[in-house]
């Protein structure tokens, strides 16, 4: 009883002097005390304010960082931190949806609580702090970090690097992700409106040839952790994909696995709805990092590759007015019209402003982005567009190969290994040709029944097929007769090529003799 007494006889005294001081002189002794208390400490103090400066308006992302990791890292930790706060945003809730799978909660560390973590050997405690400052509701919150005095100056800058790559990690593959289009607003200005994006498909469900998914699986993930590569080489962190070929070859659908495989945001820009260079300029500025850009059709988009010429005839008018001015001074209609037509051009998206866009200056205004063009007819595009350092990786995807369709079928039906699939494969390697998307969908119709799905898809290989080597025998015959190609760019018939015409023209003509 005695302590408990004087113990609030020294608080009362406190409390006194709290009163009469000085709050400059109370300040001070605060500032010696915590002083003689780090002096004596063997531990370093590190604070992570939630936002920078004394109005405490800009975010700091070094707390956002602390966030993330330790929110990770309570999740694997056993056993878990005594107190953890669960939180669950209505927006996040109600943007779940009915059908899809309900959101989890966010686990954070309670105010004024602890967790510890280990790096290179040494131990490492964050507290977090949430402070309720006087006469106000708003809180301040920040996260403080324990380390060893001895080893704090080494440890630091590599433990703090640790916790930002986890912490985008992290956010990379758990960030809601967005597919952007772009679409007038009210006032005419360029401008995005998105959906979320969640596409299925991956590079798992991709019916393509290995060695080319290796190269693009490495090519992708070499670019995603490129950042200390291109800063230090001086390039645009930025790189062009150019996908060619037939309709049904799944461009998209490989579009749609790059972005989730980087968990990048797509932004499917549409040329028709871009008139000028500025409002291209202007749609590229608001894009984000970690984005696709994607102009598909880009050879049906726009009409690009007579810019030049458009460009020379100009020059060439502009030439022929000023010699004629020499001879008379009154060629001031012609003069108008030439002028029309160029501010008739200017006001188009032009092939150099899609250049500027694609390679140009503007192109660097943000970092870690993909552009990719596609295309049903590569010969169509302007070769300006096409050169590295625009589109840099030119990915060919053509008619489904014995391997892609094998795959198909597994998927599909369930079907590996089959007599039929065996003859389709046949049919693959002597000329047949079907997309993709043609071989999707013979086996989605047939889904419930698998030997029918992999008899009717040898079947329609067989046909095509035979319909090839029809077609072959009918140009080759023509060239026999005439001793020039059917088609333009053809090339000639080689002897063995002609050896198998004319065994098959014997055999025709005695299969005919024999019927009269």
């Amino acid at each position: 009883m005695e302590f408990l007494s004087q113990m609030w006889s020294l608080l009362g005294l406190l409390t006194i002097l709290q009163n009469v001081l000085p709050t400059q002189l109370l300040s001070l002794l605060h500032s010696l005390w915590q002083s003689l208390q780090d002096s004596i400490t063997p531990y370093s103090y590190f604070d992570v304010p939630e936002f920078l400066g004394s109005a405490a308006v800009e975010p700091n992302a070094l707390y956002r960082h602390v966030q993330l990791y330790l929110h990770r890292s309570l999740l694997l930790s056993s056993p878990p931190p005594p107190r953890l706060t669960l939180s669950l945003p209505r927006s996040v809730a109600a943007g779940a949806g009915a059908s899809a799978a309900p959101a989890p909660p966010s686990v954070s560390l309670s105010p004024n609580h602890s967790v510890a973590d280990t790096f290179s050997g040494h131990r490492a405690v964050w507290t977090h702090h949430a402070d309720t400052l006087q006469d106000s509701l708003e809180e301040r919150r920040s996260f403080s970090l324990r380390l060893p005095k001895r080893h704090a100056a080494a440890v630091l800058p590599a433990y703090l690097a640790h916790l930002a790559a986890a912490a985008d990690h992290l956010e990379r593959s758990s960030r809601a992700r967005r597919l952007h289009t772009n679409a007038a607003s009210p006032r005419g200005a360029a401008a995005w409106a998105s959906v979320p994006f969640c596409h299925p498909a991956t590079f798992d469900t991709l019916a393509l040839d290995p060695d080319l998914k290796a190269r693009l699986l490495a090519d992708l993930t070499a670019f995603a952790e490129g950042r200390e590569f291109y800063r230090r080489t001086g390039r645009p962190w930025k790189r062009g994909y150019l996908l060619h070929g037939p309709p049904g070859s799944g461009k998209s659908s490989l579009i749609a696995a790059m972005a989730n495989h980087l968990r990048y945001d797509v932004f499917d820009l549409e040329l028709t709805r871009v008139t000028t260079n500025a409002d291209l300029r202007a749609l590229l500025i608001q894009t984000t990092n970690r984005s696709l850009i994607v102009i598909e059709d880009i050879d049906c988009s726009l009409h690009l590759t007579g810019d030049r010429g458009l460009a020379s005839e100009r020059l060439h008018k502009r030439r022929k007015l000023h010699a004629a001015a020499y001879d008379d001074d009154s060629s001031d209609s012609d003069d108008d019209g030439g002028g029309n037509d160029a501010d008739n051009h200017r006001g188009k998206v032009t092939l150099s402003g899609l250049l500027n866009f694609t390679d140009g200056l503007w192109s660097c205004c943000g970092e870690e982005r993909i552009i990719v063009f596609t295309t049903n007819h590569v010969d169509g595009i302007d070769p300006a567009l096409l050169r590295p350092g625009r589109m840099d990786v030119h990915v060919r995807l053509d008619a489904c190969g014995a391997h892609a369709m094998r795959e198909l079928a597994e998927r599909y039906v369930g079907v590996g290994d089959h007599e039929m699939l065996d003859a389709a494969e046949d049919s693959i390697r002597a000329g047949a040709e079907m997309t993709p998307a043609e071989v999707g969908e013979v086996l989605l119709r047939n889904r419930d029944e698998p030997e029918t799905a992999v008899t009717e898809l040898a079947a329609e290989l067989k046909a095509r097929r035979n319909a090839a080597d029809d077609l072959q025998w009918e140009d080759s015959a023509a060239e026999l007769s005439d001793g020039s190609p059917t088609k333009k760019g053809r090339k000639g018939l080689g002897w063995e090529g002609k050896v198998r015409i004319l065994g098959r023209l014997r055999s025709l003509t005695k299969s005919d003799s024999s019927r009269r």
